[in-house]
């Protein structure tokens, strides 16, 4: 019985000290950096490869896109306090409830729309292939956004 759990201790000490090997020497400390500051921005930057140009082409996308984004979320959170306001009146017509559903997922998919263009044109200043993985990542997160708020770049919004 001691030698199995002095083995097993072995082989658990020499498991944990392989994992942390691969994981240093596979990891990048800019991307680290960028996580630890939760700074999307940096993210992009490094874990994209952007040159000072691309970076700063894409910054000013991103500003110029914030706007719009902001104005789709502030529409579509109205809508919804209409919707719930609706749904939470017993006497209100399900016809009305019903239009205002409709008017609820119009908003959605007209900021979602916006957003995969915006997406798709920040990954056109990127090089082909990390402009391919950038979207791979993103354009399937637009779909699960909740609109509360305009996404934070600084990726620690807090509904």
């Amino acid at each position: 019985m001691r030698y199995l759990l002095g083995t097993l201790a072995a082989i658990l000490l020499a498991a944990a000290a392989t994992g942390l090997i691969c994981f240093r020497l596979n990891s990048e400390p800019a991307l680290h950096a960028a996580a630890e500051k939760r700074d999307a921005m940096q993210w992009l930057r490094d874990d994209f490869h952007l040159s000072p140009e691309q970076f700063t082409a894409v910054r000013e996308l991103h500003a110029a896109y914030a706007g719009t984004c902001s104005e789709h979320c502030r529409m579509i959170q109205s809508a919804s306090q209409v919707r719930a306001a609706l749904a939470a009146t017993r006497s209100t017509d399900p016809a009305a409830v019903a239009a205002a559903e409709r008017r609820v997922q119009e908003l959605r998919a007209v900021c979602e729309s916006a957003i995969a263009t915006h997406v798709r044109q920040v990954a056109a200043l990127m090089t082909p292939a990390d402009g391919q993985r950038y979207l791979s990542l993103v354009l399937p997160k637009i779909a699960d956004f909740d609109h509360t708020a305009v996404p934070d770049l600084r990726l620690n919004h807090q509904p």
